[in-house]
């Protein structure tokens, strides 16, 4: 009976491990519908406290008589949380780099650039009108009149307003406002039918990138969208996404992933319309967003409104944007859990200023939670440990009768008050807390290259003393010596020690294999992971130590 529970209860912690990897909680549904597109009679212009969208005057068409064509140009915006190019081709985003986040935890290390499509010659953002009357298939250069804007600290907004009239007679302007102090970008889409003819077409904003890496153990990389309220996400290896993946209905939003950084586009209103996503020959991962079909009389106005996110997948900031794009950060099955906890983290660093304390506090005070149900968890392993030779004795005598023994063993308990799952309870109750926490540690870029102390410098990536040059068997990049996951396994086998040992010597075992098997599990973990279990370790070798010398 003792064996099969304790193997269970081993078998449930790889189960539940694998069941928050895999299965991802339902968001909350969308909002109600509203149409995105309207005619230019409505205003579609950012909140009234900030500046109206100013409007260039309209260019002459491409190559028109007695005058120069366009050439391609670069634009630089700067603020003081990135630095993007753009180009009047498209227009597109050449680069988004993010000043605040670097590849490495060393300063010198090249800052994070969203942008990765290399020679495809592919556009990263990218919003056109495709006319279904005439089609067009030449990129249109856009007329801008800068090529330079800087924003400081506390300034006003800027607009960047790129504007052309296609050869089909469609005049287009994209206006981007820029904030010094938000990675969101507005952009204002203004299309005018100049044409003498009735055009019927629609809006498609398209997203591209290259993906870096694979999907890890904890990270995902690839497409995600919100559709009629449900986070729907798209590997590059999928084979759905490989011969295109099509959904129809409300679109909330519609992005790129890459491990703890996003790049969304947000349709204003949350619109009917529908998503493409592919995985192209060239590794170039695309999603391309559409608006239900816009009808343009001749002369005829209409504008639509999008919001872009580029930047951290931080929780309170993409709350911050009212769009729902926050349920792009899904923390797995016990996501009720690490929502607070994070929360508690960045609490307690506001005043540590080390989330490697705030991660030792957090522990505490979970220790502290728990403290009486591990302290009637050690007085019910005493129990047992005193019922040891009772046991020995019904097992000797019902040895051919397993289903005897059984009957036998569980009246013993019965007549003595034991539950013999006592000893088990408080690390089964534990559960949910270590897989919030580590899926926490490996998808919140709050932990990422946060140090802790001495050569722990990045509590997201699993700890590691000196570098070598070799590879190290079942051990991921960078190899080093894993010094705190091996002083967690450690203080574990201290505990184990200082328990009283299960009156079935199969059991016994087992729980004496617990810290070896925890060892090697957690050799890959975050280091913030690690951490808690080794505090967690030291407090209950504390806390045993106190109960064995009060009953002593």
């Amino acid at each position: 009976m003792e064996k099969r529970v304790i193997v269970a209860f081993v078998l449930s912690i790889l189960v539940l491990l694998a069941w928050s990897l895999l299965f991802a909680p339902k968001p909350p549904e969308a909002p109600q519908k509203e149409e995105v597109t309207r005619v230019e009679k409505e205003k579609a212009v950012p909140q009234p406290v900030e500046p109206p969208i100013a409007k260039a005057p309209t260019p002459p068409k491409e190559g028109a008589k007695g005058l120069p064509p366009l050439k391609e140009k670069e634009i630089v915006v700067e603020t003081p949380l990135y630095k993007v190019v753009f180009t009047n081709s498209g227009p597109t985003i050449t680069s988004f780099k993010l000043k605040k986040y670097r590849k490495t935890p060393q300063s010198n290390s090249p800052m994070i650039d969203l942008v990765h499509l290399g020679e495809s010659g592919e556009d990263f953002v990218k919003i056109d009108f495709d006319n279904r009357s005439n089609p067009q298939t030449n990129n249109t250069f856009y007329h801008v009149d800068t090529e330079s804007i800087s924003l400081i600290p506390a300034s006003a907004p800027q607009d960047l307003t790129f504007k052309a009239v296609r050869s089909d007679g469609i005049s287009m302007d994209q206006t981007f406002r820029f904030y010094p102090d938000k990675y969101q970008i507005d952009l204002l889409i203004s299309l005018q039918n100049q044409s003498e003819n009735q055009i019927q077409g629609n809006l498609n904003a398209h997203l591209k990138n290259i993906p870096t890496k694979d999907r890890g153990r904890l990270s995902f990389v690839g497409l995600a969208l919100l559709s009629d309220g449900k986070l729907e996400e798209l590997e590059p290896n999928d084979k759905e996404i490989k011969e295109e993946k099509e959904f129809a209905g409300q679109i909330g939003w519609v992005a790129y992933e890459d491990e703890y950084f996003i790049s969304a586009i947000v349709p204003d209103g949350h619109p009917q319309g529908s998503f493409k996503g592919a995985s192209l020959p060239s590794g170039v991962l695309k999603g391309t967003f559409m608006t239900p079909p816009i009808t343009l009389r001749p002369r005829e106005q209409a504008s639509s409104q999008f919001t872009l996110y580029l930047g951290p997948r931080e929780l309170s900031l993409l709350k911050q944007l009212g769009k729902k794009l926050d349920l792009a950060i899904n923390f797995g099955f016990f996501d009720i859990i690490a929502r607070p906890m994070l929360s508690a983290l960045r609490f307690f660093n506001k005043y540590v200023k080390n989330y490697g304390v705030s991660i030792i506090i957090i522990t505490i005070l979970i220790k502290i939670l728990f403290w009486p149900l591990t302290h009637k968890s050690y007085k019910s392993m005493k129990e047992m440990q005193k019922l040891k030779p009772l046991m020995d004795k019904i097992r000797e005598k019902y040895k051919h009768d397993k289903q005897q023994m059984n009957k036998e063993v569980m009246a013993l308990y019965r007549t003595y008050k034991v539950n013999p799952m006592g000893g088990c309870l408080p690390m089964v109750i534990q559960i949910p807390v270590f897989i919030a926490l580590y899926n926490l540690f490996g998808k919140s870029i709050e932990l990422r290259h946060a140090p802790f102390m001495l050569w722990i410098n990045d509590l997201s990536a699993p700890d590691r003393l000196f570098s070598f040059p070799f590879e190290i068997p079942f051990m991921s990049p960078p190899y080093g010596i894993p010094v705190l996951t091996l002083l967690m396994g450690a203080t574990m086998f201290i505990t184990q020690k200082m328990t009283p040992m299960p009156g079935d010597p199969t059991q016994a075992k087992v729980m004496m294999f617990l810290p070896l098997f925890f060892t090697f599990l957690f050799i890959n973990f975050p280091s913030g992971l690690v951490l808690y279990w080794l505090v967690n370790n030291i407090l209950q070798i504390g806390q045993q130590y106190r109960i064995k010398k009060s009953s002593a």
